[in-house]
């Protein structure tokens, strides 16, 4: 079996940037900065919860776009998919009729990060219901949703690196 290699989250950036981030994470400046940015973890803990916030973004931008089925923090995630959030939709067949089921999955690391990454993810997910590709249209909508979404996805893989790179996260339930 081969060993696994941790993703490149700085992959799409550019080199100087991505440097510059491993740089900070280097002299151990990265967590301060976003700390000071993003200083506490949000407060949705349960499936519950999670699924009310997503609804109410979704309620805000997104009314006519269906009914979500299920909505969850998943621990498998990260680990198996290499992705921070997905989204399925699922049709069946029952009797005579055609049964949707859309469901979106958020990745536990986010239980324990400040609001606006989970907004983001949540955005990111919610606009796969309406744009299936990540292309222009996509990224429109993620920034309707979220007018500060690239900035707070590069804030997100900047974290994410620090967290591969140190295993110490900087925010907890306890914070």
């Amino acid at each position: 079996m081969r060993p696994r290699t941790a993703p490149d989250y700085l992959a799409g950036y550019p080199p100087a940037l991505a440097a510059q981030v491993r740089d900070l994470i280097g002299q151990d400046r990265l967590a301060e900065l976003l700390l000071r940015k993003y200083p506490q973890a949000h407060g949705v803990r349960t499936d519950k919860a999670l699924y009310d916030y997503v609804q109410d973004i979704k309620g805000g931008y997104l009314r006519n776009a269906g009914q979500l089925s299920k909505v969850a923090f998943d621990s498998k995630l990260q680990v198996i998919q290499h992705a921070l959030g997905t989204h399925t939709r699922v049709s069946r067949v029952q009797g005579g009729k055609l049964k949707a089921k859309c469901e979106i999955r958020v990745a536990t690391v986010f239980r324990d990060m400040p609001e606006a990454f989970l907004r983001m993810i949540v955005v990111h997910e919610l606009a796969h219901i309406r744009e299936r590709e990540h292309d222009k249209a996509f990224y429109q909508l993620c920034c309707h949703m979220e007018p500060d979404y690239h900035q707070l996805e590069f804030d997100v893989r900047a974290y994410l690196c620090h967290l591969d790179a140190t295993g110490h996260p900087l925010w907890s339930a306890a914070a």
